[in-house]
């Protein structure tokens, strides 16, 4: 197999993670809002107007799906005032939650990011990544030396390879 593989990695809430998936991946509607999301920048706001006049689903449909996705943490749920010709309008709006950054990133083609973007991706999850290393060899007493002892072997691995 000559396919280049990416390593996806999404941190799932223990307590909820098949729900999430399900929320998520059992239907078309949550990975459209998503990709709506990317189309319009990961940290913009996504607008539930205009999810229901560029999306070609039921109001009620993308109202469902948008509770549900708040509700489980993917999406953040904002009201907004907004005052125009002299009338008061309050719209609602949703950002998406660091877990909704990581759906959305899976769903993103690496070459649409920009440079930046991979460069505060590539942060982030190696942070996440390294919090749970260190709770996980923490609950398991692996000592924190072992731990960077893997940690500076690897690196090292890296920089070898490159020499060569």
């Amino acid at each position: 197999m000559n396919e280049r593989l990416y390593p996806y990695l999404i941190f799932l809430p223990i307590s909820r993670k098949q729900k999430v998936l399900r929320a998520i991946f059992g239907s078309k509607v949550p990975v459209d809002i998503l990709k709506f999301s990317l189309k319009h920048g990961i940290s913009e706001k996504i607008y539930q107007k205009d999810l229901i006049n560029n999306l070609s689903y039921s109001n009620k449909t993308l109202i469902e799906r948008l509770k549900t996705l708040t509700e489980l943490g993917v999406l953040n749920e904002y009201m907004e005032k907004s005052v125009s010709a002299g009338r008061t309008v309050w719209l609602k709006y949703y950002l998406l939650s660091d877990l909704g950054r990581w759906f959305a990133l899976l769903l993103v083609e690496e070459s649409n990011l920009s440079k930046e973007e991979k460069i505060e991706i590539v942060h982030n999850a190696f942070r996440s990544y390294i919090k749970w290393i260190k709770e996980l060899s923490e609950k398991l007493e692996i000592s924190r030396k072992d731990v960077s002892k893997i940690f500076e072997d690897e690196m090292n691995q890296s920089n070898l390879k490159k020499v060569k």
